[in-house]
């Protein structure tokens, strides 16, 4: 079995107990039997384990994901039972949809708050001509504000707010009043504190619960929650929500090949029932409902970003480790790193639509984003 996965790793240049920093240092031979029942799942447990090791375990994936070798690892039978029973059972449905704050949002407000920018981002950042993770994500939050065009007093939703960096943002420099709306206790009282003394409310709900009407919508980094089972109601709702000529920006996580991309250890550590949406199914429904003004693809600074956040990860792991021990780092690592390798192997997107109801009067010209223009 060594010599098949030799075999295997060999058009990615990787090799077993190599010397390479992408060579994979094996700690006990029953990984490969691991892998062979689990794919992936195995791979990410036994790393979780100790069962392996890789320096640059980044490197690694990255050059996985570019010679194919995920779908070789995921192709038994496991993995193709747990795909169709994801596609006939609605994995995000209402009862469900707190189950992923319970799990990894709610996990501790003190790894965030280390790991992420001072805005507290939990989203791709905007690398362009930024040098430091804040700058980026400044330059991001600045860009999906000059995407929406907004104007002082406009209401604005903001669905899956997170911690509220982005709502403080908006009313702080543009003047707008912001409905954030979030599915973990521990992200509303932060974001609560955070944005107190600002026309921002904050709640924990349901996105399928909402109300009103608003003159912007926002949503960055959730929809990757809401399972291809339920878009049509997602793009239902948030249509009934926005009022006629306003603007709908969705800030998603892609897949970027033609299928729903989903990962069995992602899905059991980190994000359960997260599904990524290819192209031509967010299209379609996205279409079904709203104009599509601008699609923006930026998925390569989703590289820069996530090994920022494993940095700062590392960087605080002094004052974490008494709490959270040494399994979770090595949990963490591994989610931070193979996700860092997905976008620079290119196999994940970034998107960025705007969407409008019935067509901008004159039409759309969206800006085409730099730090220097910001």
């Amino acid at each position: 079995m060594i010599k098949r996965f030799e075999q295997i790793l060999e058009p990615a240049g990787i090799r077993l107990n190599g010397s390479d920093p992408w060579d994979v240092q094996v700690h006990n031979n029953a990984l490969f039997s691991r892998i062979a029942r689990h794919g992936t799942l195995g791979l990410g447990e036994a790393y979780i384990d100790g069962w392996w090791d890789c320096e640059a375990l980044d490197e690694m994936i990255t050059r996985g994901f570019r010679a194919g070798l995920e779908d070789k690892v995921r192709n038994n039978l496991r993995f193709w039972l747990y795909l169709v029973g994801s596609r006939l059972v609605n994995r995000q449905s209402r009862g469900r949809a707190f189950q992923v704050a319970e799990q990894h949002y709610d996990i501790g407000n003190d790894v965030f708050e280390s790991m992420l920018d001072p805005h507290m981002n939990y989203s791709c950042a905007f690398w362009d001509g930024a040098q430091t993770l804040e700058e980026a994500q400044i330059a991001k939050m600045q860009m999906i504000c000059a995407k929406l065009r907004l104007e002082p007093k406009m209401q604005v939703l903001d669905i899956g707010c997170g911690w509220g960096g982005l709502a403080c943002w908006m009313a702080q420099h543009h003047g707008v009043s912001v409905t954030g709306v979030t599915v973990s206790n521990e992200q509303a009282q932060l974001a609560r504190e955070r944005c107190a003394g600002l026309p921002v409310t904050i709640e924990t709900r349901d996105y399928r619960e909402l109300e009103g009407q608003f003159d912007r919508i926002v949503s960055v980094g959730m929809f990757e929650h809401v399972g291809p089972r339920n878009y049509r109601t997602f793009f239902g709702k948030t249509r009934s929500l926005l009022k006629d000529q306003g603007l709908f920006l969705l800030h998603t996580i892609g897949a970027g090949r033609g299928g729903f991309a989903t990962d069995r250890w992602i899905e059991k550590y980190i994000f359960p029932n997260g599904v990524l949406p290819p192209a031509p199914t967010l299209a379609e429904h996205a279409g079904a409902f709203f104009s599509i003004e601008d699609w923006h693809n930026f998925g390569a600074d989703y590289d820069p970003t996530l090994m920022a956040w494993y940095q700062n990860f590392n960087d605080a792991w002094p004052t974490l480790k008494d709490h959270y021990g040494e399994r979770f780092k090595r949990m963490y690592d591994y989610y931070l790193l193979v996700c860092a390798g997905s976008f620079r192997s290119r196999e994940n997107h970034l998107w960025q639509l705007v969407l409008s109801v019935g067509g901008i009067t004159g039409g759309y010209r969206a800006p085409r984003w730099t730090v220097s223009n910001g």
